[in-house]
């Protein structure tokens, strides 16, 4: 997929938001924070970063997290139009998941239908297998898949997800042929990755850095090595130009107002933009942009377009 991460096109837009940012009041009322994915994975995971962070900035007000997880993410966004548009319902939505599910065409919404308000982080694929593996290393990784193709089987969260399309360019890009086992979530997941009831996982960098003495990461997809695991090679390393992952924010109901938009992407960026919340993205292996509504139509209109494209070269929505 040609997926470049667009952070420096934003930069200059986001110095701008950061600087209305810290006075943005608080929310009158708790918020009414909706994941599409269960607990333990990385969407819950920055959740409770900017619910932590929330607080201390609005004592007076909750962020009550709440999960309606199915379908890969599908379930949740497919309702989030019917919930109240009062400003503080809020949904985790995630990139490419919004763009390659209704292109494959077995959900319930449409791409348009979700209306995001803020991009608030990134985090990179990564192809890891358990500590107990007796895979060491990449090299390793493709002599197994090779000698025995189609045996070796790699859990994701979710189908239709960026790690679907990571397992699937994973197979295109060295021509292995391994099986995509999907799971509701990263929380899901992690209990068959650590019990070696999958052989390995294509998934994303906070997964390998949280749980590090109990899987080995093979390979990363970013333009330089990860600082928190510096032995691990990129895929560009490896001779393939891969710097991808997935993207994570928030939406709201279609029929919410502007203000209530711009209400919310100011306090967003409110919480990205504190010295707490970088710290606990970079420990944790989240890669913090800081895409707001005024940004957004240009920022969805060209991810629309790459993953369109991407999704074409998957075969997503062929019979």
């Amino acid at each position: 997929m040609r997926i470049h991460l667009t952070f420096k096109a934003f930069a200059a837009a986001s110095a701008l938001f950061t600087a209305a940012a810290f006075a943005q009041p608080c929310p009158d009322k708790n918020v009414q924070y909706w994941q599409a994915f269960p607990p333990g994975g990385e969407s819950d995971l920055s959740a409770r970063h900017q619910q932590a962070v929330l607080k201390k900035k609005c004592a007076a007000i909750d962020t009550v997290v709440q999960y309606k997880a199915g379908a890969g993410g599908a379930l949740m966004w497919t309702q989030m139009n019917t919930l109240p548009a009062d400003g503080v319902n809020v949904v985790g939505i995630n990139l490419p998941h919004i763009v390659f599910q209704p292109i494959e065409g077995q959900v319930q919404y449409k791409t348009a239908d979700v209306t995001p308000v803020y991009w608030f982080h990134y985090t990179p694929d990564i192809l890891v297998v358990p500590v107990a593996s007796p895979i060491k290393t990449f090299a390793e990784f493709l002599a197994a898949v090779k000698k025995e193709p189609g045996k070796f089987s790699l859990g994701g969260s979710g189908l239709n997800s960026a790690n679907h399309a990571a397992h699937e360019r994973l197979n295109a890009a060295f021509n292995v042929k391994t099986i995509y086992i999907p799971f509701k979530g990263t929380g899901d997941m992690t209990t068959a990755v650590l019990g070696s009831q999958v052989d390995g996982a294509i998934t994303y960098t906070p997964f390998a850095i949280n749980n590090k003495t109990r899987v080995r990461p093979l390979a990363v997809a970013m333009e330089q090595r990860h600082p928190l695991m510096p032995e691990v090679p990129t895929f560009k390393e490896l001779g393939v130009n891969w710097v991808d992952g997935a993207y994570r924010g928030i939406g709201v109901p279609k029929s919410s107002t502007p203000e209530q938009r711009k209400r919310l992407s100011e306090l967003w960026a409110n919480l990205n933009n504190d010295p707490e919340m970088k710290e606990l993205a970079a420990k944790n292996g989240f890669e913090l942009v800081n895409v707001g509504v005024d940004q957004m139509d240009a920022f969805m209109k060209e991810r629309t377009q790459l993953y369109t494209e991407g999704a074409a070269r998957l075969g997503l929505g062929k019979k």
